[in-house]
């Protein structure tokens, strides 16, 4: 099994702490990951983006031309990447921010409203988790509860109300229809 992931947005999204999380569960499961973040000279408000790849075998290069798996935030970062998705693909976009499919017959696209969920739920700053939730429920690249699990190791002390936060907003994306 190899998946090759893009996640893409703005900066001060969660994008790389989405991304990060992948990796970091890949490799408490034992696999071989990579985690190449990109992101634009700005904190917040540029572009952000990183490639995941995880994989039962060694991973030749970091580079990822057509990912498997396209996890999008916004309509910019869409238009960059829905083009490159693999034929068989997955895209899995916030519909609070995307609302028109880009109409390739050869992949499957998902939205969910992962933005306007976030602020129904107070937390505000939680759609990128919630759009990870549903990532695993659609892709089955790791159990909610590994990840949660991986999340539990990461996330320090210090930040354990984050903790919680996360796996709440991590089962809103997974169990949104």
């Amino acid at each position: 099994m190899m998946k090759s992931i893009i996640l893409a947005g703005f900066g001060g999204q969660g994008i790389l702490f989405a991304g990060k999380q992948l990796a970091l569960t890949g490799m408490d499961l034992n696999k071989n990951v990579t985690w190449m973040p990109s992101y634009g000279a700005e904190s917040r408000g540029g572009t952000s983006n990183c490639t995941v790849i995880i994989s039962d075998e060694e991973i030749g290069s970091p580079i990822v031309a057509s990912p498997d798996i396209l996890f999008v935030m916004t309509v910019p970062a869409y238009k960059k990447f829905a083009g490159q998705v693999a034929p068989g693909g997955i895209i899995i976009a916030n519909s609070t921010m995307i609302k028109e499919s880009c109409g390739r017959a050869d992949i499957s696209e998902y939205f969910i409203p992962a933005t306007e969920l976030a602020y129904e739920h107070d937390m505000q700053m939680s759609a990128n988790v919630i759009l990870l939730g549903k990532l695993l429920k659609i892709t089955g690249v790791f159990t909610r509860e590994e990840l949660i699990s991986s999340m539990r190791k990461s996330i320090p002390e210090s930040r354990r109300e984050l903790l919680e936060l996360n796996i709440k907003a991590l089962d809103i994306g997974f169990n949104h229809e």
